[in-house]
């Protein structure tokens, strides 16, 4: 019998995205290990489409409308992996895992507005279907949604969740303002990208090692490799925007350039140009190009020579370095997990993160 859709697209996650392959797990337990995971995404899959419908209309179609568009499920899957270090996928973890998915995804809904992103996982985003008060009604529902699923949870990942809620609020709110004129503008782009992005895949890894009854040890490990992961997939994000492979990124090259979105090549690019007049040359270029983007005016051809020239430009390999030193840091957080599948999966997913650049 042929897997259905949403089945083949988890195996799809876990052997592509995760880079959790056949051919790294050859044992007969090994592979019982990510039949596991695949029966848990598949329960994962099922529990979001019956919790995100809902029996108004409008609400039905508008929540539904980004998980149906897709995605790779990384955050529940981190829960599923890390719930093997105890007792496995009970009910308590993959319901643990569909709330951090639909925290996720109302996310999404509410960075798009604010961004002004005009497409969403290769479908027009949401408030340009609906327009910015129904998307930001959307993501305030499936907040209130996830939270239902989290106070059947308990306390404990109620506190969790409120905590991991106020560090998303605090890095969207961090990054509108910007830094502050005595602050590093690096340090800070990090402590936004730790926030947005870190601070959730942190929280699916924690809850799959409380959910299974795993050793209490293991809490604060999957913790850091989560928070440290999430900022290296940011960084090769930034990466992959200076892509000039618009059929495998979904997006023409320096979109979040062009939108004003920060990015650390930039950042290096503007702290180089205060020594280099070659680096300052570029920035003024970008800039320029990005402003006149902005009435309607740029040079598609002008913009796209300076975004390729700040790829090839060394500030992008500063980057790259960057994010594989924040996924070493990652593994290196795992020391206290046993040897076995869960930390070579950890370790290989923390090597897929940062060749999706390559």
């Amino acid at each position: 019998m042929n897997p259905s859709t949403p089945v083949a697209r988890r195996r799809n996650a876990l052997q592509s995205s995760l880079g959790l392959g056949e051919k790294l797990f050859a044992s007969s337990d090994e592979r019982r290990f990510v039949d596991a995971l695949e029966q848990g995404l598949e329960k994962v899959e099922a529990g979001l489409v019956a919790e995100m419908s809902f029996a108004d209309d409008i609400a039905d179609v508008t929540a539904r409308y980004l998980l149906d568009a897709g995605g790779k499920r990384v955050r529940p899957t981190l829960t599923l992996l890390t719930a093997q270090l105890g007792e496995g996928n009970n009910d308590d973890v993959v319901r643990a895992a569909m709330a951090i998915e639909i925290t996720h995804l109302a996310s999404l809904y509410h960075d798009d507005v604010m961004d002004e992103a005009q497409m969403r996982r290769g479908v027009p985003s949401a408030q340009t279907v609906w327009g910015n008060s129904v998307a930001i009604l959307t993501g305030d529902l499936l907040f209130a949604r996830a939270s239902v699923l989290g106070a059947k949870l308990g306390e404990r990942v109620l506190d969790l969740q409120a905590r991991t809620f106020e560090r998303l609020v605090l890095g969207q709110l961090h990054e509108t303002i910007g830094p502050r004129p005595d602050e590093d503008r690096i340090d800070h782009y990090i402590g936004v990208l730790a926030d947005k992005t870190g601070s959730l895949i942190a929280a699916a890894a924690q809850v799959g090692v409380i959910f299974s009854n795993a050793p209490q040890k293991y809490d604060e490990p999957v913790r850091v490799f989560g928070e440290k992961i999430g900022v290296a997939f940011q960084l090769i994000d930034d990466v992959i925007d200076l892509s000039s492979r618009v059929d495998e990124t979904g997006k023409s090259a320096g979109t979040d350039l062009r939108a004003g979105v920060a990015t650390l090549p930039m950042l290096y690019l503007r702290e180089q140009a205060l020594i280099d007049s070659d680096a300052d040359d570029l920035v003024r270029r970008l800039d320029r190009d990005t402003t006149a983007a902005f009435y309607g005016e740029g040079d598609d051809a002008e913009f796209a020579a300076a975004v390729e020239q700040l790829r090839e430009h060394p500030v992008t390999q500063r980057t790259l370095d960057e994010a594989h030193r924040w996924s070493r840091e990652a593994v290196e957080a795992l020391a206290p997990l046993p040897a076995g599948p869960v930390k070579k999966a950890l370790t290989r997913f923390a090597e897929a993160i940062v060749e999706r650049s390559s």
